[in-house]
């Protein structure tokens, strides 16, 4: 005689348990360990259709896999697995952006924990200060330096002399290069040789060299802004982690820039 079929409950515990997704965690609980919310909160939001996995709205009870599975809550990627970091560095003078260095010169990243082992997103030369970021993110790391994404850093310019207005307006409208013209840019001139400067290319020694072409060398430049990315209290030589909103904050879509 055949052995009697399990309980339905049984049978429904043993299909759930060798399912593909049967060891991967609940979507509350990756939300929860994101800092999204509580379980609870977490719980809430998806009851409430406001969290989409895979582009489509989930439900109570979803499994995920935090390597594979896009999971965005309110239309903003969470995009944060554990074991990826995110330190923002105040670079100081003569610190090279690199992993190492021929010459022996410290690099930025001699300044940041060794473990995980992280990279510099876009550079500053080694003359320039001011905030960088370094990841293991690269996907993030690539949306942020590629040039159709257009995401703005913004500078503060110590140069030799005032600039006239013809020549703010020079440095704002572009500027041509040897490599081409730069795009309209944000200058102003808060105080005599004291500028403001935003672009959202990332071409080498930009900055420095736009002041060139108008006859104003810089004499110190630093960088203060990265997208979203404010931190007027780090200082030079020192590093802290993103917070949770910070990088979600990267990771959306930067806002159309109005043509000038």
């Amino acid at each position: 005689m055949p052995d009697p079929e399990p309980p339905l409950w049984e049978q429904w515990e043993q299909a759930r348990s060798t399912a593909p997704d049967a060891g991967l965690p609940r979507l509350q609980k990756v939300l929860a360990e994101r800092g999204v919310g509580s379980r609870r909160h977490c719980e809430e939001l998806i009851a409430a259709g406001r969290v989409l996995v895979n582009g489509s709205v989930a439900v109570l009870g979803r499994r995920v896999d935090p390597e594979r599975d896009e999971v965005v809550v309110d239309g903003v990627p969470i995009g944060v697995r554990p074991d990826l970091v995110y330190y923002l560095l105040n670079k100081p003078a003569g610190v090279v952006t690199t992993a190492r260095d021929p010459q022996g010169r410290p690099t930025v990243v001699s300044l940041v924990p060794g473990e995980p082992r992280v990279f510099p997103v876009g550079r500053l030369d080694v003359d320039t200060e001011g905030l960088l970021l370094l990841t293991n993110d690269g996907a993030l790391a690539n949306r942020l330096t590629h040039p159709s994404h257009g995401v703005e850093k913004e500078y503060v310019a110590e140069v030799r002399g005032t600039l006239t207005p013809g020549e703010l307006r020079r440095m704002r409208d572009g500027i041509e290069l040897d490599d081409g013209p730069t795009s309209p840019a944000k200058v102003s001139q808060p105080t005599p040789g004291v500028l403001r400067i935003t672009i959202h290319e990332g071409r080498n020694r930009q900055v420095r060299r736009m002041c060139d072409a108008v006859g104003h060398p810089v004499q110190r430049l630093v960088r203060v802004r990265i997208g979203t990315l404010r931190d007027a209290q780090l200082a030079p030589g020192h590093w802290r982690e993103l917070l949770l909103d910070e990088v979600r904050a990267l990771d959306s879509p930067a806002p159309a820039r109005r043509r000038r």
